[in-house]
């Protein structure tokens, strides 16, 4: 079963990522194949909730978590919005389905000092992808940026003078996040030093490149955070959504408006942004704590 239609509205309307699309893509299909394989049934028109139902039994049985269950449900859920939209049903199978329960995951962002080490320990290093690294780290915390808005970072997009970057998040939406001076220091040694000795900055418009001068790529990305906070860090993840964690809570901690933090972070809402501020709240009551006059002996 082909969903072209609907693939070609997420990526056109809805500005989805590729990688958003094939997830879609491969969700839809499993669906299709359970629905021909139980019932011999190809028609998504005609599908009602007990067979759904039935799918998400076998996929809970099949021991995937309830978090991935209700990632698939939820693009057979969009599909289903959509031949809504279109006027291909008039009632989604799905509109009184409540997602399975899921334990919160707790996001235990980097200290201050975990950070300053790691930079600390960068900066005893010398060559190029000690540098570019370096620069990695820095720009990570400073920004709050996301690890794909980070490797799509073009040199163009640097502005010394408004001491400012252009980020490209989610659905093509730019925002500006300032840079402070220090950053923007390590990214001018970078662009005139150790960069220009992997590649003529002419040849190529990404930010940061691989020792061989090709773009950077998720995977690389994960590895320098993992591998350098695992030398001063004892968190169980570290990633680069743990530094985009600790950019927030950090902020929040030193008194940010909420509003601006998610400006910088590039939440489409507000509630996206309050999940930090559990770090925030944590660590409001250890300082009421150490305090509050009627906590002292």
């Amino acid at each position: 079963m082909a969903f072209t239609e609907f693939i070609a509205y997420l990526s056109l309307e809805k500005k989805y990522s590729q990688h958003t699309l094939t997830a879609y893509a491969r969700d839809l299909e499993a669906f299709a194949l359970f629905l021909e394989a139980e019932y011999g049934q190809q028609d998504f028109e005609t599908v009602h909730y007990p067979q759904i139902r039935s799918w998400i039994v076998s996929l809970v049985d099949a021991g995937i978590s309830n978090r991935s269950v209700n990632r698939k449900v939820a693009s057979l859920k969009a599909y289903y919005k959509f031949l809504l939209k279109t006027g291909t049903i008039s009632v989604s199978p799905l509109a009184q389905h409540k997602a399975l329960k899921t334990p919160k995951k707790l996001q235990v962002p980097f200290s201050q000092s975990e950070i300053a080490a790691t930079i600390e320990a960068l900066n005893n290093q010398d060559g190029f992808e000690s540098v570019r690294d370096k620069l990695i780290v820095s720009l990570f915390y400073a920004t709050g940026m996301r690890r794909s808005e980070l490797i799509n970072l073009k040199v163009s997009d640097i502005d010394f003078g408004q001491a400012a970057v252009k980020v490209l998040g989610k659905r093509n939406k730019e925002r500006i996040v300032p840079l402070l001076p220090g950053v923007l220091h390590d990214l001018k040694s970078y662009l005139d030093g150790e960069r220009c000795e992997v590649v003529n900055q002419a040849d190529t418009p990404w930010l940061f490149l691989t020792s061989k001068g090709a773009k950077l790529y998720e995977t690389l990305v994960y590895r320098i955070i993992n591998s350098y906070f695992s030398m001063t860090s004892s968190k169980v993840k570290k990633s680069p959504h743990i530094l985009r964690h600790s950019f927030a809570t950090h902020l929040l901690n030193e008194g940010a408006d909420l509003n601006a933090v998610k400006e910088l972070l590039g939440h489409a809402s507000l509630a996206s942004t309050q999940v930090y501020t559990h770090n925030s709240v944590a660590e409001l009551k250890k300082i009421h704590s150490k305090a509050h006059p009627r906590n002292k002996s």
